[in-house]
């Protein structure tokens, strides 16, 4: 069985192993979406793209702009030789992952601690999240116009929170309850302090955390109501095996998928067909909301940027759209020897063989899945032998065994072509996820061939 290390000489081996470096410090420092938005404008930025509202007048070819939506989503452009109207090709990754979010009212104090509760964001195993270092990470706004970024647990010298489990010694009963049921949603409450405040009677060690909070962020206890903030794995991602082959992070699905995709993106120069990259929110809980795929986000920036070329029919805008082609980038489940009986062993993604594609996700009898056209596969294959890239074909698990679901159907459903094509990956939604470094550089290179030869 072939892979991507194998036919990789020295110098390939260094372009990878340098590619997974970058990306491991991208990862490190963005855990959330907010995060992925600001760290992916500062690459962009650096690599000459420039805010959409802040150009003028007509888009030429080899413009490069991008729009921020609410910090949270975003969109970038190359803009193409051809006119808009004759497609676009697009990556499009989303930048949330699985974690706990903390509610709006969170703190209260029982037996001399302060917890902080939370309500779990996606499909996740409970019992993952506990007993491990976890961050703070997130944004608190106030009432009056200002905010404050809030990062605690991820410098050498900062304090972490966690999420008790019961002991062993007392796990009988616990240990009787199904994976499901062993750990409950509304048991996963952070332990964020024990230190009572001096000469307070009510709740003095929630008074002392308040305190805390008020000298060090200037946030008051209602300031929560106003505030977005998440609980995720503490630390950097890692090289992961003894040969240095993986890594190990938080989040790889799908920020994996986002990297690639922006590096692909920054490299464009002047393309025949406008290249774009979508950075989207919310896919983990159904793409959903102002900065979910289903917003109309994406669809308003391709009309101002007709607008600008002087297309303003609604015809222009559906030519637009029905022309353009995608590859919806995000990750696939890879094969686990661990784990045998899960995948069809045919049709499963293994580590080192490359970008995966999914021809189609959704569940049991395909349900909510994009089936990619045979005629559009054929296109994509042949752009990737061209371009020397490797590739694999996988379902996510074997028939009436599982499944899943991207942002690809909502794409499709605006009448363009679209396949899966995204990263294997081991222990998806947990803490700490693993990939090949082979398959995130392969990944990267078919990303940017896309973008560069279909047509």
């Amino acid at each position: 069985m072939s892979t991507v290390w194998e036919k990789l000489d020295e110098k390939g081996i260094a372009e990878v192993h340098a590619f997974a470096k970058d990306y491991c410090g991208y990862l490190s420092v963005s855990k959330t979406e907010r995060e992925i938005v600001a760290n992916s404008i500062k690459l962009a930025e650096e690599a000459g793209f420039k805010p959409l509202k802040d150009v003028s007048g007509e888009l030429k070819p080899g413009d490069k702009v991008y729009a921020n939506n609410r910090g949270k989503s975003m969109c970038l452009f190359v803009i193409g030789e051809k006119p808009l109207t004759e497609g676009m090709n697009i990556l499009g990754a989303h930048a949330d992952s699985p974690r706990l979010d903390v509610k709006q009212n969170p703190l209260y104090e029982k037996e001399g601690l302060v917890l902080m509760d939370t309500h779990y964001y996606g499909g996740i195993k409970k019992y993952q999240w506990t007993a491990r270092p976890m961050a703070l990470h997130g944004v608190v706004c106030k009432k009056d116009g200002t905010s404050v970024n809030v990062v605690i647990g991820e410098k050498d010298d900062d304090p972490v929170i966690g999420f008790s489990d019961l002991l062993i010694h007392l796990a009988g009963k616990q240990m009787e309850k199904t994976g499901a049921k062993v750990v409950e949603g509304e048991q996963l409450d952070a332990l964020v302090g024990s230190v009572p405040l001096k000469g307070e009677e009510k709740d003095p060690v929630k008074a002392n955390l308040l305190k805390l909070l008020k000298e060090t962020y200037d946030i008051e206890e209602d300031d929560f109501i106003s505030a977005e903030l998440e609980i995720v794995p503490a630390g950097p991602a890692r090289d992961y095996g003894l040969d240095r082959s993986m890594i190990m992070g938080y989040g790889h699905d799908d920020k994996v998928c986002v990297y690639t995709a922006l590096r692909a993106i920054l490299d464009m120069d002047r393309p025949e067909r406008t290249s774009c990259c979508l950075i989207v929110d919310k896919e983990e809980i159904g793409s959903v909301g102002a900065t979910g795929m289903e917003s109309r986000f994406f669809e308003n920036i391709v009309c101002d940027i007709l607008d600008r070329q002087g297309l303003t029919s609604m015809k222009n805008f559906n030519d637009s759209l029905s022309n353009s082609k995608m590859l919806s980038a995000d990750v696939s489940a890879a094969s686990d020897p661990n784990w045998p009986g899960v995948m069809d062993e045919k049709n499963t993604a293994y580590f080192g063989k490359g970008l995966c594609f999914n021809k189609y996700t959704g569940s049991r009898g395909k349900g909510g899945a994009n089936d990619a056209n045979p005629e559009f596969i054929a296109e994509i294959r042949k752009v990737l032998a061209d371009n020397d890239v490797m590739f694999q074909t996988a379902e996510i698990g074997a028939v009436d065994v599982g499944g899943g679901g991207t942002i690809a159907f909502i794409l499709a459903g605006k009448n363009m072509e679209v396949i899966d094509a995204g990263i294997p990956v081991q222990n998806m939604h947990a803490p700490s996820e693993v990939v090949s470094k082979a398959d995130v550089y392969e990944s990267y290179r078919a990303y940017r061939a896309f973008l560069k030869d279909i047509r």
